[in-house]
């Protein structure tokens, strides 16, 4: 039942429409009919009010509110229909109508036009074609909006052939403009990929009467994103389709959900329901099209074998009435590919073949081909649980499909759709659809997982053991559906599923360590200091094995180059290859010496005596790079060393750090010791060798870095006040507030040094606050190591006392408080 309006003045519109979005106990489909009827009454009674004998002209709605789906602060999209015998009525008529929908504030797309307009600017516009397919009628002469929606579905089933691939095109130029839905931590409900737009786009192609939309689940799918819509809408108090963070928690209270994650997760499911279905759609619009291409030729040859064919009786590759039927290639036991597609073989029997889901699938991704809607949905009926441990042939069948590359990816969507995956890994469940609140990662943890094995598939043939790779990969982050460290979680959950897959203890051991560890190389490469051997001798502890060490690289570069572009980079290659190769030298029995401080080289020497006889900071700048990937290609960058002397004195890190800072150089490691100087020579001097990369453009001259230097050491540059203007000149993104930096003392890191780790916000000028703060501790640093991803920070500082050695317990945690302290502020 509607709210009535008390008149059909926007005052008593504007009153019932703001009851009706108050009331709490209607929600959904139900709100939003209501919505749309109670706006059909007050534009009936503006349109009578205007046009008493309402002959030849009707009011319609056109899009969402032809389809009767308003949001609270969705767009009125209406069409003034008339047979053009009376302009003028039809122009004040117009008027009467817009003003007072403009008056409430109302957004509204509007249009007048004669019938014939209306189709000739549907045939031109494939927007308006598609806006005019939901017509209905609200007002007026009904014969006439009854003529037009007759005439506009007759055309698009005519022009379909021509108007589909246009759809289709429209469809995925949006995708590549607004990415995928189900993947992103900001996204736009409407126009991202499987959003309502999509499910739009569906309803076209239904309608086409050319193929039809998978209808399970895609009607629900639809109204939970509208559902998504209709509070963000009221939370924020604005016409959006974006869901930005900062309005998530809202929105999920709106709904009644726990929190944003959960509201996340349920905007992905939808939108993975409406991608799919959309892919299963656009697959079968393309075979149906080419069908119709190659009918023509097929005609003659038809006409004159018709006789035969009817008298024919069905068999192997014929059907009545036509053509040859469609091939099938076998391409496993019960599977065969036709049209395409892969499809089940007639004699096929999913109820008493168990491993047939996975040999589908292995096959498919094979061969590079997509899984049949029919085929995984008859699966899935007559689908049971592999026994445990798996057959052989089962566990033979999941690698190979994982081993498979690129197009394992749709062929494991596929099985998913329809709760095959949830049937062979009841895991999958917990991190099936799971945001990463991590701007580093591009994928739910679930997709990480199946791009992780994608990504480890090409490096099977470096390791002896390419099926523990493929399955770690598959689970390294399966412990992120639970409380805690995911890695912990992890490796209890991977035990469990390996030996159910039918490994033995031995693999099911070395698979359960690579889970547990596979954050190890990257995080000790990045964070800690390579050349102390207790750095080394602790990976080589977790890791026991060489076999497992060499799994365990592989996997590393798997992981980081599935999460995203900013997780892996040539330099962090080299530290992980370097810290690969000295961990595999004590698993074969060399043991790690104690680091010694190199011998100055010549070039060392050099600055450092330039340092004294100037009593001015040198320094010289050399590209660092790594051989190429391509034996045609270029060498690879893997930044820039920098060297400086410097006379000792106090604030040199600072000082520096802020000074790079201020050339937006990014740090990557950084080391500083005293230099001894040949006898003869009076003072002491402060070496530092750092690697560092510009941000972005090209590096500043090494004589203006120098001369900045100077002014930094001297006290004549301000560097806080410089970042500080830099930083207030950029408007920042409203967003989640970060959590407070965290400052902790790593416990039996190395013997010859107190190990500080630093987490914190991102932000130029970072290591700089940072050095100013170690330098009012009067502790001594003797290397960093920066390591950023994303918005997070992660720098590790190895000090000592002034006498070189490490800090006393209790000193180091006040270092680390006093650190936390001044970061905070």
């Amino acid at each position: 039942m509607h709210h009535q309006a008390e008149d059909s003045g926007p005052g008593g519109y504007a009153a019932a429409r703001l009851r009706l979005l108050n009331e709490k106990a209607r929600s959904g489909p139900p709100r939003r009919s209501a919505l749309a009827g109670l706006t059909d009454e007050w534009l009936a009674g503006l349109f009578a009010a205007g046009a008493p004998a309402a002959r030849g002209v009707s009011l319609v709605a056109v899009g969402g509110y032809g389809r009767a789906e308003l949001s609270p602060r969705s767009d009125l999209d209406l069409l003034l229909l008339h047979d053009g015998s009376d302009p003028g009525t039809v122009s004040k008529l117009a008027d009467r109508l817009w003003y007072p929908v403009w008056d409430l504030g109302l957004a509204l797309d509007h249009s007048v036009r004669t019938p014939a307009e209306a189709r000739r600017t549907a045939g031109e516009d494939l927007k308006v074609q598609l806006g005019l397919l939901d017509a209905r009628h609200v007002a007026g002469d009904l014969g006439l909006t009854t003529a037009l929606r007759t005439t506009v579905l007759a055309d698009w089933r005519n022009q379909a052939p021509k108007r589909l691939p246009a759809l289709r095109e429209l469809c995925e130029e949006r995708a590549a403009r607004q990415g995928e839905l189900q993947y992103l931590l900001e996204p736009d409900l409407k126009e991202a990929r499987g959003g309502l737009r999509d499910a739009t786009a569906l309803r076209a192609v239904a309608a086409s009467w050319l193929a039809d939309a998978p209808r399970e689940g895609l009607a629900e799918a639809r109204s939970r994103l509208l559902d998504v819509r209709d509070a963000l809408h009221l939370t924020t108090g604005r016409a959006t389709d974006r869901l930005a963070l900062q309005e998530q928690d809202q929105v999920a209270a709106e709904l009644g959900l726990l929190d944003a994650d959960a509201l996340l997760r349920q905007v992905y499911e939808a939108a993975r329901v409406i991608a799919y279905a959309g892919d299963v759609t656009w697959r079968e619009v393309g075979r149906v099209l080419r069908s119709r291409s190659v009918r023509p030729r097929l005609r003659k040859l038809a006409r004159e074998r018709s006789d035969f064919l009817r008298r024919a009786v069905v068999g192997e590759g014929r059907a009545l009435g036509g053509g040859p039927a469609p091939e099938r290639s076998p391409l496993a036991e019960g599977v065969v590919e036709q049209d395409g597609e892969v499809v089940l073989a007639r004699a096929a029997r999913p109820d008493r073949d168990p491993v047939l889901p996975l040999r589908a699938a292995a096959a498919a991704a094979q061969a590079g081909l997509p899984l049949n809607l029919h085929a995984v949905r008859r699966m899935a009926a007559g689908a049971r649980a592999l026994p445990s441990p798996w057959p052989a042939e089962a566990r033979q069948q999941l690698l190979t499909l994982l081993g498979s590359g690129r197009p394992t990816v749709d062929v494991w969507e596929a099985l998913e759709a329809e709760g095959l995956i949830s049937l062979l890994l009841p895991d999958w469940d917990r991190v099936r659809c799971r945001p990463q609140r991590n701007a580093v990662h591009l994928w739910t943890v679930d997709r990480h997982l199946i791009e992780t094995a994608v990504r480890a598939s090409a490096f099977t043939r470096r390791v002896s053991r390419p099926d523990l790779l493929l399955v770690a990969a598959l689970l390294h982050d399966i412990g992120k559906g639970w409380p805690g460290d995911h890695s912990v979680a992890g490796e209890v959950i991977a035990r469990d599923v390996a030996a159910r897959i039918g490994f033995d203890a031995d693999d099911v051991t070395v698979i359960a360590t690579l889970v547990r560890h596979h954050l190890l190389l990257v995080e000790t490469a990045t964070r800690r200091d390579l050349d102390d051997p207790a750095t080394v001798r602790s990976v080589a502890e977790a890791v026991g094995s060489p076999g497992t060490l060499e799994l365990l690289h592989a996997l590393t570069e798997a992981d980081a180059l599935a999460t995203g572009p900013a997780a892996w980079s040539s330099w962090r290659a080299a530290l992980v290859a370097d810290l690969v190769k000295r961990v595999a030298a004590v698993l074969a029995g060399q043991a790690p010496s104690d680091p010694e401080e190199a011998a100055p080289t010549a070039q060392h020497e050099r600055l450092a005596l330039e340092a004294v006889a100037t009593g001015a900071p040198v320094l010289s700048l050399r590209a660092q790079t790594e051989p190429p990937a391509e034996p045609s290609g270029d060498p690879e960058p893997l930044g820039v060393e920098l060297l400086i002397a410097v006379p000792d004195q106090a604030g040199v890190l600072p000082a520096v750090a802020g000074v790079l800072a201020m050339h937006r150089l990014t740090v990557r490691t950084a080391e500083l010791r005293s230099l001894d100087l040949p006898d003869g020579v009076d003072g002491s001097v402060l070496l530092l060798d750092w690697r560092v990369a510009a941000e972005y453009g090209s590096l500043p001259q090494a004589a203006r870095l120098r001369a900045d230097l100077v002014r930094a050491l001297d006290g004549s540059l301000d560097i806080a006040g410089r970042l500080a203007e830099r930083d207030a000149a950029y408007p920042r993104r409203r967003g989640v507030a970060a959590p407070p930096p965290r400052v902790t003392v790593a416990p039996a890191a190395s013997r010859h040094a107190t190990v500080i780790e630093v987490r914190a916000q991102d932000a130029p000028g970072l290591l700089f606050r940072i050095g100013r703060a170690l330098e009012d501790t009067a502790v001594r640093v003797r290397s960093a190591h920066v390591s950023t991803l994303g918005a997070n920070a992660v720098d590790v500082f190895y000090v000592t006392q002034e006498q070189g050695v490490p800090l006393p317990g209790e000193e180091a945690v006040a270092v680390a408080g006093k650190l936390e302290e001044a970061l905070r502020v």
